[in-house]
């Protein structure tokens, strides 16, 4: 006789970006779509108060999610929207393949992603393709902004040299850039200044 084959574990993750909101509408239908697809919610992660442009190290209820999923505690992650986990197409994928990558699927409810099915795992290799499409475009603004200071009059004032920021803070700050966000933005959301954006920005990507 053959053995049932037992539920996907699923770890549901949400995330609010002030103390004022509440993850449980969020929670709530999570719930639901697990039961509705069988899977057994075996942990819940919450981050509260804390903005998507933060990174793994400043979430510290992601951070606990993807040490689960490292050590393979989950079948599947789900959250309720993309922008819960990141603010880009690029943030996504690299979630994607760091998920994959331990045979982990991720569910995304607003946007009816679900990498457990063919057809998810089919959109997951149509996403890459764009967010390839992204930095290439990321990439080429950055040129353009390096030729466009390297033809001012005023050149020389201009520091075009590599920012002294971290990696991660300086592909946020393009990926805000890209989504069309102002400098003012970007550097009020970061929490940087607005020159060490405008430095990021007219720096090469190497």
């Amino acid at each position: 006789m053959t053995k049932p084959a037992r539920p996907l574990r699923a770890a549901l993750y949400a995330r609010v970006s002030t103390d004022k909101q509440s993850t449980e509408n969020q929670l709530r239908e999570l719930r639901q779509a697990a039961e509705r697809l069988g899977w057994e919610v075996v942990s819940e992660f919450v981050d509260k108060g804390i903005s998507g442009a933060k990174g793994r190290k400043d979430r510290p209820q992601l951070d606990a999610l993807l040490k689960g999923v490292a050590r393979k505690d989950f079948d599947v992650v789900a959250s309720w929207s993309v922008d819960r986990l990141g603010r880009s197409l690029i943030d996504l994928v690299n979630m994607l393949q760091e998920l994959h990558s331990t045979g982990v699927d991720l569910y995304l409810h607003q946007q009816g992603i679900n990498t457990t099915t063919p057809a998810g795992k089919a959109l997951f290799g149509m996403m890459g393709v764009f967010a390839e499409f992204e930095r290439g475009m990321i990439q080429e603004r950055v040129k353009a902004g390096m030729a466009r200071a390297k033809a001012h009059p005023k050149k020389g004032k201009l520091p075009i040299g590599r920012p002294s920021v971290g990696e991660a803070v300086e592909e946020r700050i393009r990926g805000l850039r890209a989504e069309g966000l102002g400098m003012l933005k970007i550097a009020k959301q970061l929490e940087c200044g607005v020159s060490t954006v405008q430095r990021v920005l007219a720096s090469p990507v190497l």
